[in-house]
C-alpha cells in the first residue's frame, strides 16, 4: 500500500514516449491553455480515462444479466456528477461520456475560464494571476490554476477582495478591459 501522507502520481506517461502526431497535439494544447508543461494534459487525459472506463463498466453491467436497476442508478449517478462539474450538458448519456475529449476538461480548470470570462489578458497571464493570488472562487482567494471549477462556482469566479485589480483604475485592467488597438 504504501505511506498515506505521501503524494502519488496522478497521471500515466504515454506508452511511445517519442510519437511524433502525440507530441505535436499534445504541444499545441499547452500553447492553447497556457499550462506549465504536459504533465497537465496527461493529468486531464488520466481523469477521463477514468470517467470512460467507468462508463464502460457500466455498459457491460448493463449487456450482463444484473438487475437494471443497479446500472440506472449507477448511470444516473455517474451522468449527474459530470453534468455538475461541467463535463456535461443537460441531456447527456453514457455515449457522450465515452465521447469526451481532453479539451472538455482542460476548458473546466480555473487558469481558462478566468481567461474566458475576460478577467486576463491571455492564458498565461490568467495563470500569473491566479498564482500571485489575484483570484478568488466565492470571496475566497484560490491559488491552484488547475482546480476545477464546479458548474456551480463559474459565475463566483472573480477577482479577490484585497487585490488591486478590483480598482477600476489599475493600470493592467484597464489594458483587459480596453479593445484591440486602442492605447
Amino acid at each position: 500500500m504504501g505511506y498515506p501522507g505521501k503524494n502519488h502520481k496522478s497521471y500515466q506517461t504515454p506508452k511511445r514516449p517519442f510519437e511524433k502526431t502525440r507530441i505535436e497535439s499534445e504541444t499545441r494544447l499547452v500553447i492553447e491553455y497556457g499550462l506549465r508543461n504536459k504533465r497537465e494534459v496527461w493529468k486531464a487525459q488520466s481523469h477521463l480515462r477514468k470517467h470512460r472506463k467507468r462508463a464502460r463498466e457500466l455498459l457491460a453491467i448493463m449487456s450482463s444479466s444484473i438487475d437494471r436497476s443497479i446500472f440506472e442508478a449507477k448511470k444516473t449517478e455517474l451522468i449527474s456528477y459530470m453534468q455538475r462539474s461541467g463535463l456535461l450538458g443537460p441531456d447527456a448519456d453514457i455515449d457522450n461520456v465515452l465521447a469526451l475529449k481532453v479539451q472538455a476538461q482542460l476548458e473546466r480548470r480555473l487558469q481558462s475560464i478566468v481567461y474566458r470570462k475576460g478577467l486576463a489578458r491571455s492564458p498565461k497571464q490568467a495563470r500569473q494571476l491566479i498564482t500571485h493570488g489575484h483570484i478568488a472562487i466565492g470571496g475566497r482567494r484560490v491559488n491552484i490554476p488547475g482546480y476545477r471549477v464546479n458548474r456551480n462556482e463559474e459565475p463566483e469566479v472573480t477577482y479577490y477582495g484585497k487585490s488591486p485589480f478590483v480598482s477600476d483604475s489599475h493600470a493592467e485592467k484597464v489594458r483587459i478591459t480596453k479593445p484591440a488597438g486602442v492605447r
